[in-house]
């Protein structure tokens, strides 16, 4: 049971003349306390508001269209896209640059440029992938502390609570407000950074993206295929050239490697056991034994945990973007920031 859901089921409507103490005990018999509750609650209210349609916009759902999206503001690429060849370009395309020959460095004038165009393109796609699941984990926090102020609302009417008491309910309530703000602020900035590096501002104002970032892969690729992929690319570089790639690939894979283990632990050890702890939490608040504040706080940890898991699953795609352009010879300016938010704490050597 979510925590949104737990509060929500104490909001019953009930007459200022209605013990709460007495409420409560009647919804002890049900058989499955508040959540029954809520069902009723549910499906006895009005419907609600619709909400403001949103404008679709271009539809770029997967790093593929993203990709293809990009190359298409570049048209003097058509050529070294052509030279690539069909499965090149789809292996481009989708993501799986260390499949390319590395020969190929040496025989496609603006290889280059094809790799730098897509790494930018997906980068800023993930960013703004990310950014959204971000509000809408904020979002479903809201709601939760909605609940939460309107049960302090209704135990006041009734003498069951103290104003200062409702008072720390919206508190929580004012915060989550504000997280939602700053998450708002942050997808409409990506979005924008989107699709300004797409050349598509003044063409399009909105995009469709989905709704989650990709899942993260169980292993990440083995040090030893990276070490001979290092290899294979520095051959087909010029001496100076091929060293300043040595030192970007042992930045690039460092950052790869530590991202999917940061992204995998926030997923699978902290998230489980917040995960936990919520659960238990909502628990008690239904039994009587916790507090809408100690749910309300639970709500503020919970979210955060998500949000940081989001936040780490985006800088391991944005690392493993960087990794396959460095292994094929680009050199990116700097190197993402773990848990930082953004790209410009580690940069590149030269």
């Amino acid at each position: 049971m979510s925590i949104s859901f737990a509060l929500s089921a104490q909001t019953v409507a009930t007459g200022a003349e209605e013990d709460w103490r007495r409420a409560n005990d009647a919804v002890g018999q049900l058989k499955r306390g508040h959540a029954d509750v809520l069902k009723w609650e549910q499906a006895n209210m009005p419907p609600a508001t619709a909400q403001e349609p949103r404008a679709e916009g271009l539809k770029l759902l997967t790093v593929e269209a993203v990709t293809r999206q990009a190359w298409l503001n570049h048209r003097d690429l058509a050529r070294a896209l052509a030279r690539l060849g069909t499965t090149n370009v789809e292996l481009i395309a989708q993501g799986r640059w260390t499949e390319v020959d590395p020969i190929l460095q040496r025989k496609v004038d603006d290889i280059g440029e094809v790799l730098e165009v897509a790494a930018q393109g997906r980068k800023a796609w993930l960013q703004a992938v990310a950014a959204r699941q971000v509000l809408q984990q904020h979002r479903n926090t809201l709601d939760a502390t909605d609940a939460g102020n309107e049960l302090g609302r209704r135990m006041v009417s009734v003498g069951n609570w103290s104003r200062l008491q409702q008072a720390q309910v919206q508190l929580a309530q004012s915060s989550a407000q504000m997280n939602v703000r700053r998450a708002q602020h942050a997808a409409m900035q990506t979005e924008a950074s989107l699709i300004k590096t797409l050349g598509l501002t003044g063409v399009h104002s909105a995009v469709t993206l989905p709704d989650r970032l990709p899942d993260l892969p169980a292993q990440p690729l083995p040090v030893q295929v990276l070490d001979a992929r290092a290899t294979a690319i520095a051959a087909q570089l010029p001496r100076a050239e091929g060293m300043r790639n040595g030192a970007h690939v042992r930045l690039a894979r460092q950052a790869y490697l530590t991202s999917h283990a940061l992204a995998l632990s926030s997923r699978d050890e902290v998230l489980k056991v917040r995960e936990f702890i919520t659960e238990e939490t909502v628990l008690h608040y239904n039994g009587m034994l916790k507090s809408v504040w100690d749910l309300l706080g639970e709500v503020s940890s919970q979210s955060q945990a998500v949000a940081s898991a989001i936040e780490a699953q985006r800088d391991f795609w944005i690392a493993e973007t960087d990794l396959q352009w460095v292994l094929q010879g680009g050199a990116p300016d700097s190197f993402v920031s773990l848990g930082g938010g953004s790209e410009a704490a580690a940069p590149a050597a030269h």
